[in-house]
């Protein structure tokens, strides 16, 4: 799908069916047809529309004939549960024109065409690129709160019914949580390099903006750091737990058993084809009852004082 926004001032944003300067051409998984009506429009490399079109395609950026691709992983829920991933997402960035690529429909570009975004302006293409950027980092922090309260909410669950089904919930974050770490860190190089490298003009209020970014960015990491390290300790615990559980439970059986394999022996003893006491006698089987019994509590007594019950 392509679509095309312009400002006419700040805080201003209008859909336009030209490519006209200081536009913003929003790319989502486009069609062949509509990335060769980009490049011939525009001018930009065909390579830098395709690249983040790939869903391996890892942060980075590329500077070339004035043409500035920026390449950063945005985090997305796929579900309504705990299924949540990365994608890249492209920002191409020239003296004319500003051009978003990505194969799904990002939440935070939402927000810059409802109108959601304070300041935003197409033709500030470098402050334009940075307000993005610093979506994506307050998402990541949006993200990793509803992780957390989620996790919480698995763990209460938990503490009542060890199933199969909130352990796999809490696989599910813990690998999300895997995923946002990693691309946070990625983003982070690029950050530092847009910092550092100069390869835009950025006047100081861009600087500000861009390491408002850097910070946001900082944050998310830290939180992803200390999120994923009690999950990962509450895994481990709740493991504990079910283990555990499981030895209590095989310890009950095996005491069980040892309490019946009492009468048993005496029942077959009494059951053999030879003379037996109390075979003559009309209270013979009450007598064998009484012993099962007396061996029985015997048995239970004799366990309880080892501390194995």
């Amino acid at each position: 799908m392509l679509t095309i926004y312009q400002s006419p001032c700040d805080n201003e944003l209008i859909q336009i069916n030209s490519f006209e300067k200081g536009s913003w051409i929003n790319l989502i998984n486009p069609s062949e047809e509509e990335i060769n009506t980009v490049v011939q429009a525009t001018g930009i490399f065909v390579d830098f529309i395709r690249y983040p079109l790939d869903d391996e395609e890892r942060p980075h950026i590329e500077f070339e004939d004035k043409q500035l691709l920026t390449i950063i992983d945005v985090p997305v829920q796929k579900t309504a549960d705990v299924n949540y991933d990365t994608v890249p997402l492209g920002i191409i960035h020239n003296d004319n024109y500003l051009i978003t690529v990505c194969l799904y429909d990002l939440s935070i570009l939402q927000e810059f065409h409802q109108k959601k975004v304070r300041g935003m302006a197409t033709y500030k293409k470098t402050r334009f690129l940075f307000q993005i950027l610093y979506k994506n980092a307050s998402l990541y922090l949006k993200y990793l709160r509803e992780i957390d309260k989620k996790s919480t909410e698995v763990e209460l669950e938990l503490h009542k019914s060890m199933r199969n089904k909130e352990l796999i919930k809490l696989l599910n974050l813990e690998k999300a949580l895997v995923y946002f770490t990693t691309s946070l860190r990625s983003n982070e190089t690029v950050l530092e390099k847009l910092l550092r490298g100069k390869v835009i003009k950025m006047y100081e209020e861009d600087e500000d903006l861009l390491e408002d970014v850097i910070i946001e960015n900082k944050q998310a990491i830290e939180m992803a750091d200390i999120y994923s390290n009690i999950l990962s300790g509450t895994m481990d615990a709740f493991a504990s737990i079910i283990s555990n559980n499981l030895n209590i439970v095989m310890k009950f059986l095996a005491i069980v058993t040892i309490i019946l394999a009492l009468p048993t022996m005496v029942a077959s003893f009494f059951g053999m084809n030879v003379p037996v006491p109390f075979q003559n006698s009309p209270h013979g089987f009450v007598f064998a009852i009484m012993i099962s019994a007396i061996l029985s509590v015997a048995g239970v007594y004799y366990l309880a004082k080892k501390n194995i019950f």
